[in-house]
């Protein structure tokens, strides 16, 4: 593999609960009497290790609530890491001069889920596109029209309806211009959080195959984030499971579908509806997944996990390899 573009190394988010100035208070009393609250924190990602190559495709998947959108926002520079760093192009991005900075945040973009909420619906479509790159200099102020045209012709939209609001258009594009938006700024990495999960089967379809001609022509780089394991597997040249706010597996996309390793990401793919097993009964993983602000000792997954051991609830496994460029974090391998 090449030399990664960006790197998480060690990174965590936490979240606290905000109180208000009488919760402060009552905090502060309670403490003074010997009887502190404990306080709430929601650990939504767990001391991760990241890597990903100039021109790759990675692609992101666990199950709802298991902090695979609050990794993205880290990597995209939206949220900052409780801890742990970002480094971009082998530089930490929060060392970096204040110029460098802001080119190393520019080059790095995210396309959202829903593609209503993301877009602003008082402003036009060419404002929307062409705001970010008004503010960094990269077209005159009132002017661009052109720039804004090829931009929007990229995402696929006719220029000519770039005087509409987003009311006025449809799921699939509106997806186009959040995308248009994006590579206004001529981003090298895109985050793509669910970004076809909101449209119709056959406008999924058009969004992913946009993304994959972009890819060609603008050579980006991409963090896929999805819960859809076939549209991960279209896409992705790398596959990384995340469970609980920690990665539990990642390697090459067709080692992850021929070679499963951790439990849980064999209970993922046997839940994958596929042609040749339209009869068979499906069975779901068993129990929820753990509330963040509790999760269980030792290996998140133990409680919901078909082979866990005593190990499982007492020791937290180490992401180790298990074949050339493929790691798993689970004690069945020793």
């Amino acid at each position: 593999m090449s030399e990664p573009v960006i790197e998480l190394r060690g990174v965590s988010k936490r979240f606290g609960k905000h109180l208000d100035a009488a919760a402060r208070l009552t905090r502060g009393l309670r403490r003074s009497l010997g009887n502190p609250v404990p306080e709430q924190v929601v650990r939504a990602v767990d001391t991760v290790d990241l890597s990903i190559a100039k021109g790759e495709v990675v692609g992101l998947v666990g199950e709802s609530g298991c902090g695979k959108s609050t990794l993205g926002r880290m990597v995209a520079g939206i949220m900052p890491p409780s801890d742990g760093k970002v480094i971009w192009k082998g530089r930490d991005i929060t060392a970096m001069p204040l110029d460098a900075m802001r080119k190393a945040t520019l080059a790095v973009q995210m396309i959202f889920q829903d593609p209503y909420a993301s877009l602003n619906p008082r402003m036009r479509v060419a404002d929307i596109v062409g705001e970010a790159p008004r503010v960094h200099g990269m077209i005159p102020k009132g002017g661009g029209d052109e720039y804004i045209d090829a931009q929007l012709r990229r995402a696929g939209l006719d220029p000519a309806y770039k005087r509409r609001y987003p009311h006025q258009f449809s799921g699939g594009q509106r997806q186009r211009i959040g995308i248009a938006r994006a590579l206004a700024v001529q981003p090298e990495f895109l985050v793509c959080d669910e970004a076809v999960a909101a449209l119709d089967v056959s406008i999924q379809a058009q969004i992913l195959n946009l993304f994959m001609d972009l890819r060609e022509q603008l050579d980006l780089t991409y963090l896929f984030i999805s819960h859809d394991l076939g549209v991960v597997e279209h896409l992705s040249d790398r596959v990384v499971i995340m469970y609980l706010g920690r990665i539990v597996e990642e390697a090459p996309a067709e080692e992850i579908f021929a070679r499963a390793n951790h439990p849980y990401t064999q209970a993922l793919l046997a839940e994958v509806p596929r042609i040749d097993t339209r009869k068979r009964q499906f069975t779901a993983i068993k129990g929820e997944i753990p509330s963040p602000l509790n999760p269980p000792p030792g290996c998140h997954f133990h409680p919901r996990c078909p082979a866990a051991m005593a190990v499982c609830r007492e020791q937290a496994p180490e992401l180790r390899e298990v074949a050339p460029g493929h790691r798993s974090a689970c004690h069945l391998n020793g």
